[in-house]
């Protein structure tokens, strides 16, 4: 089933600091059609931080999405609203292997055992605390430094 992530540009900061930053909001899994109903839906819920007191709000259609540009009173604020067909995600947990079989295992074959911790230094022992970090820092009472 294909993924879709749903993309808002938003325009943020004032003056010359203002800018566009792209968010991905949400993930909608099944057609095409059913994202851009759910992106239309979030898109006319939409409320910016900016303008403060808004003037006149515009939602257009374009292609894959929509634009919304807000008048306020010294300057217009645009967010587009798109979506993209996700095809890869580092932080996105993988999916289950179909192949539940496990690999037949040679007779005769141990499992290894788990790695054993190593012990803590003697570094550990002398003024440091349990991740080795010393507890008086080597700057202290130094007198160059002064």
């Amino acid at each position: 089933m294909t993924t879709w992530g749903l993309v808002v540009e938003a325009t943020v900061g004032l003056g010359e600091r203002k800018h566009t930053e792209a968010y991905v909001v949400a993930h909608v899994e099944g057609s095409r059609e059913a994202a851009l109903a759910e992106l239309e839906r979030r898109a006319r819920a939409y409320a910016p931080e900016h303008p403060r007191s808004p003037k006149r709000r515009r939602l257009l259609r374009s292609g894959d999405g929509f634009l919304l540009v807000i008048d306020g009173a010294w300057q217009s604020y645009a967010t587009r609203f798109s979506i993209a067909e996700l095809l890869e995600d580092t932080d996105r947990p993988q999916p289950p292997r179909q192949d539940t079989a496990e690999p037949a295992r040679a007779q005769g074959t141990v499992p290894s055992p788990a790695p054993v911790p190593e012990e803590p230094s003697a570094a550990a022992d002398s003024g440091c605390d349990e991740d080795g970090v010393p507890l008086r820092p080597s700057w202290l009472g130094r007198t160059d430094l002064s």
